[in-house]
């Protein structure tokens, strides 16, 4: 264990140690943490001798606050050293606060920190209001934003607007407005809607706009038995000045002048107790090549079809372990890959 290292581990635990110390008297504070095993195996020839094509352990760890004014949330993730991180074994995965005034029977929040936002329910389909659109895989669609954001909630209303960066350097020179609404109604129906714009790129950058609109419908009809889907827009303008050419151009993430209307929708059904969700999922991108690359050896962008399918199975084993087992299509319908997921959580 390098010096580096050391100091980061023991600075994790000192700050955590000083936020429980500091919020016991007012509020709750816990040590969380778990232990994550994954795997996957690809059932079509993908010129791999490997048992499995990819496997990992990691563990995250952090701590928690909660009280009536304040939240706050930290997590650390830690890679093995024969992961495929490199030097990166120790990261920030998820650290924010976020500060609560409440106004009769309304509640108004001010989070900053750096947080991910998720609307899929297995994992592989939707959040189509982030960018992760020609990303398909097992559990593959979260996203994480480093920002602040002001939330409103009222009644059945729950109105979040974000301001966030995508620059590394550590300025704010590239960045998006997004905006989310979600309601839950007194009957079984929560509805999320989305808007996203990267409204910073073009203050200091030549940009064009890429316009995100997503809506996303989740009906229970019975308590193990519901349906859901989700729906997106997506529009990016054109200007022939952003290019390879241009120093200060941010390229958008789709081609210029293209629009995208991706469409999921999956159901939950009941398994009689046996599982705790049997989630069956398709979803449709029309022309969903020119947004992700081959995965299968000897494919061409001919062979990636516009449909894709996905069946999870969910598992809780005793009051600690979730398992997700996973079937799901990569290139085509018939590219059937697998992913496996044990999460052990310490109490």
């Amino acid at each position: 264990m390098n010096n580096t290292f050391k100091k980061s581990v023991v600075s994790v635990f000192a700050g955590l140690s000083l936020l429980s110390s500091a919020f016991a008297a007012d509020g709750d504070f816990a040590l969380t943490g778990n232990i994550q095993t994954q795997g996957e195996k690809k059932f079509y020839d993908n010129e791999s001798d490997n048992p499995l094509d990819n496997f990992w352990f990691r563990g995250n760890f952090g701590g928690k606050y909660s009280s009536d004014n304040f939240d706050a949330q930290m997590v650390i993730r830690l890679y093995a050293p024969n992961s495929n991180k490199g030097s990166d074994r120790f990261q920030a995965d998820t650290y924010w606060g976020n500060y609560k005034w409440k106004l009769d029977d309304q509640v108004l929040s001010l989070k900053l920190g750096h947080w991910k936002t998720d609307w899929s329910v297995g994992g592989n389909f939707g959040t189509y209001l982030d960018p992760n659109l020609g990303t398909r895989g097992y559990l593959a669609r979260d996203f994480a934003h480093d920002g602040f954001e002001l939330g409103w909630k009222a009644g059945i209303s729950n109105l979040l607007v974000m301001v966030a960066t995508n620059d590394n350097t550590g300025g704010f020179s590239t960045g998006y407005i997004r905006v989310e609404e979600k309601l839950k109604f007194e009957f079984p129906l929560e509805a999320t809607i989305g808007y996203r714009v990267n409204a910073i790129d073009p203050i200091a950058h030549t940009a064009v706009l890429t316009h995100r609109a997503a809506l996303k419908l989740d009906y229970k009809i019975l308590p193990n038995f519901r349906v859901y889907a989700e729906g997106g827009l997506i529009i990016t303008g054109k200007d022939d000045n952003v290019n390879d050419n241009v120093a200060n151009a941010v390229l958008p993430e789709y081609g210029q002048d293209t629009k995208y209307f991706p469409v999921y929708g999956g159901i939950d059904i009941p398994t009689m107790g046996l599982l705790n969700n049997l989630l069956v999922e398709v979803e449709y991108i029309k022309d969903r090549s020119e947004l992700t690359k081959t995965k299968v050896p000897g494919n061409t962008a001919d062979d990636i079809e516009d449909l894709a399918w996905a069946v999870a199975l969910v598992k809780n084993i005793g009051s600690r372990t979730k398992a997700q087992l996973s079937f799901f299509s990569e290139d085509g319908l018939g590219d059937v890959a697998m992913g496996l997921r044990f999460t052990t959580t310490i109490k």
